[in-house]
């Protein structure tokens, strides 16, 4: 089963590594990684990621998946890498994405009138597409399924996997990886308490606000070519 990343500068690496290391597990898996260029492309914790494939030659996949980070609204407008996508999932079982990766298929006009799962502060901006944002780790409406903030990935590739080879090779991976989080509680809007909630929202909502008018423009694009 063929699995293609879309890697891109300014990613949020666990987006795709924390998927990319559940679903390297399945049988039969190959992963790609793939960009415009072969040279390293730098995450947004400074990890410089491998591309395996150019754009133009990779192959068609099974699974395509697009993570999320900051430099997705540089990838919303990118009429190249919305193109390839365009081409990919016309021809892929699964087109999945995790974080704000929802946001970059939904401006490639890929999640009309869908359902999506997205990152809690960006999720808004998902309307503006044509799609519904649903605040949930994984949300399936197939062939797509999207999942949540960024360590929803590795949920959403455990959902997955049981999707396409069942339960039991699921938890084995599960189990091989040792995947049994303990959190401390607090790791949602609903769950989180008000004073860490308003000090994250004051150091976050400046850096998504500066990215709205990159969204608006994606949509405009997006209502101008339907």
């Amino acid at each position: 089963m063929q699995i293609l990343f879309l890697l891109y500068p300014n990613l949020t690496q666990l987006d795709m590594t924390g998927p990319a290391q559940v679903l390297a597990r399945m049988p039969g898996a190959r992963i790609d990684f793939a960009w415009k260029r072969l040279e390293p492309v730098m995450s947004d914790c400074s990890l410089a990621l491998m591309p395996t494939v150019r754009l133009a030659e990779a192959p068609q996949a099974d699974i395509l998946c697009v993570p999320g980070g900051y430099g997705c609204t540089d990838m919303m407008n990118d009429a190249e890498v919305l193109d390839w996508l365009k081409g990919q999932a016309a021809g892929a079982k699964w087109v999945t994405s995790v974080c704000t990766g929802s946001l970059v298929l939904a401006a490639a006009g890929l999640l009309q009138g869908r359902r999506a799962a997205c990152h809690w502060a960006w999720g808004e901006h998902l309307a503006k597409f044509g799609a519904t944002f649903v605040a949930e780790r994984t949300v399936v409406d197939a062939p797509f399924m999207t999942a949540g903030g960024v360590t929803s990935g590795i949920d959403f590739a455990f959902r997955l996997i049981t999707e396409t080879h069942g339960t039991d090779v699921a938890e084995a991976i599960q189990l091989a990886l040792e995947y049994d989080p303990a959190p401390i509680g607090g790791g949602t809007p609903a769950t989180a308490r008000s004073e860490v909630m308003d000090a994250l929202l004051a150091t976050m909502s400046p850096r998504v606000a500066a990215r709205v008018a990159a969204i608006d423009q994606a949509a405009s694009a997006r209502a101008r070519a339907a």
